[in-house]
């Protein structure tokens, strides 16, 4: 036999509190009987029924598991990979309090709510690595989301394609095990300034591919400055550099691939739009096992000590004879 729990503090100060009680009640019994000059023995009887329905109401609270069952678990899922621009832009603070911040804080959201789906993670500017493999490990991907910032890659503007070229590999390579292009999907988070001759091309590939590609944008239309190292970033001429989302051309990659646009900004966040939305996406089979399962069994305990509390109400003893 297993327990689903163990006996704790709480069921411990419950018999304590039944014991003291009862120690009271005999106590209080005896000394009737003793003036009266008569037997209490029948006391014992009830001291027994109520200690056996005692004990089977904390049987039943511990949880009892007997007995083996053969239950069949399928495994379903999704490969995901999410690609995040790390341009000197999404340092920009027109979303607080940074663009990049609000993406990594929005990330672990997304890695919360697909627990039982592999994710990846792609890091780009005009180049794209892979941050993190697909992977179940949500403890990994937690720790990679929170040591991305803007100098892991090169600073030399901002392409879509070799992003999009790098998640449509792996998805398509030896990586992802999965047959169905249906249940591989992308998600492009920038703030859309890009900079790119070939990222058309790119979408019709994946397009033609079959796998879900969805865009996410970050930032507001009135922007704002960019803080670097060395300060308010500037151009040649000295005036500080505004940059603005640019929705259009997430919206154009989403379109191509027959995918969805979605946005944070000041007043609107899609996140959990975006998290419906795949959830709505079938995943595919990945395997069916057997497995042997123990069910809880309290009902048994907890049915019979209300059938003897019901007697010990129903029948009344005598337990001081007069």
């Amino acid at each position: 036999m297993s327990w689903a729990r163990s006996l704790s503090f709480t069921e411990l100060i419950l018999i304590g509190i039944f014991l003291v009680l009862y120690l009271g009640y005999f106590a209080r019994v005896f000394l009737v009987a003793s003036k009266l000059g008569t037997s209490y023995r029948k006391v014992v009887l009830k001291f027994a029924l109520r200690s056996l329905y005692f004990a089977l109401l904390i049987t039943a609270l511990l949880g009892p598991s007997f007995g083996e069952s053969s239950r069949e678990v399928k495994s379903i899922g999704k490969d995901i990979y999410v690609a995040v621009d790390l341009s000197a832009s999404m340092n920009a603070y027109d979303i607080q309090p940074s663009r990049l911040e609000k993406v990594k804080f929005e990330l672990k959201k997304i890695v919360s709510a697909f627990n039982s789906d592999r994710i990846g993670l792609i890091i780009f500017t005009s180049e794209a690595f892979v941050q993190c493999p697909l992977t179940y490990d949500q403890s990994a991907l937690n720790l990679w989301i929170e040591t991305l910032h803007t100098n892991l890659v090169s600073n030399t503007g901002t392409d879509f394609a070799p992003a999009m070229q790098l998640a449509l590999q792996k998805l398509s390579g030896e990586e992802s095990t999965m047959s169905q292009q249906t249940s591989k999907i992308i998600i492009l988070i920038s703030d859309g300034e890009d900079f790119g001759e070939t990222t058309r091309e790119m979408a019709e590939k994946i397009e033609s591919s079959g796998i879900k590609l969805f865009t996410v944008g970050i930032g507001t239309d009135e922007g704002s400055s960019i803080v670097t190292r060395a300060g308010v970033k500037r151009d040649k001429q000295g005036k500080e550099v505004i940059t603005k989302l640019n929705s259009k051309s997430l919206k154009d990659v989403a379109s191509l691939t027959g995918g969805k646009y979605f946005e944070i900004n000041s007043t609107r966040n899609d996140i959990n739009r975006l998290i419906s939305t795949i959830r709505n996406i079938e995943g595919e089979l990945r395997d069916t096992r057997s497995v042997d399962v123990s069910t809880n069994k309290y009902f048994y305990f907890l049915g019979l000590a209300i059938f003897l509390m019901i007697v010990d109400v129903m029948v009344r003893i005598n337990v001081v004879r007069i």
